[in-house]
């Protein structure tokens, strides 16, 4: 019985672009795994999908993964072990949000508590805050940098813009041509010696900071 090639997904369309009559499939990652750039999927209905994204982007819940023949394969976010971490006061829950920050733990901040994963309950403990353990789908926070939910097509976040650089009204071919009254000075000396005439014209474009010395 030969075996079944992989179909490959290079692609993914975020939660708002999603076709639900597109989707023929599911797949369910913890946090982990849907930080993967490269990874062997097998779906719940058992297909196998080698994800094969040009770099890690994040999939969340809700997001589909796209084939090489568009068919779209859902994303869902697993169940895992967390803990529900409150505190007696927003002050302190905030002070432990920012030490998470600084050691690097990932956490979703809920209305009225923080969920963290459980290896970050000694950290919990020292600020003073309760812990109780759940299973949850975990959707930590993403950096204030990330621009990954655009709502559209991510291969590798590979985006291309074409900007059109409209000219600022006037020609600087080698200082030549700057749009301004022509000196039209015909020196036409015979007498052996030179006239060298300074006209000395600075002329500020914009503040562009060219100083245009004519010499003739």
């Amino acid at each position: 019985m030969s075996e079944v090639t992989p179909s490959k997904a290079r692609l993914i369309v975020r939660k708002a672009a999603v076709r639900p009559d597109l989707v023929v499939d599911t797949v369910i990652l913890d946090h982990a795994a849907r930080a993967q750039a490269h990874a062997h999927l097998t779906t719940a209905g058992g297909l196998s999908v080698d994800l094969a994204l040009e770099r890690a982007l994040g999939l969340e819940d809700g997001d589909a993964l796209k084939l090489e023949d568009g068919r779209l394969v859902g994303v869902r976010a697993a169940e895992e072990a967390l803990l529900e971490v409150r505190a007696g006061s927003p002050a302190r829950l905030l002070r432990l949000a920012w030490q998470l920050g600084g050691e690097h733990v990932p956490a979703e901040v809920g209305p009225d508590a923080l969920y963290v994963p459980a290896r970050a309950a000694e950290l919990v403990r020292g600020a003073g805050c309760t812990a109780t353990p759940v299973q949850r789908p975990f959707k930590p926070e993403k950096a204030a940098h990330d621009h990954s939910q655009c709502g559209h097509d991510h291969h590798g976040h590979d985006h291309h813009h074409d900007h059109a650089h409209q000219p600022a009204g006037h020609d600087h071919a080698g200082h030549d041509d700057h749009g301004h009254q022509q000196h039209a000075h015909d020196h036409k000396h015979d007498h052996g010696h030179d006239h060298k005439h300074d006209h000395g014209h600075d002329h500020a474009h914009g503040g562009c900071g060219h100083d245009h010395r004519h010499e003739h």
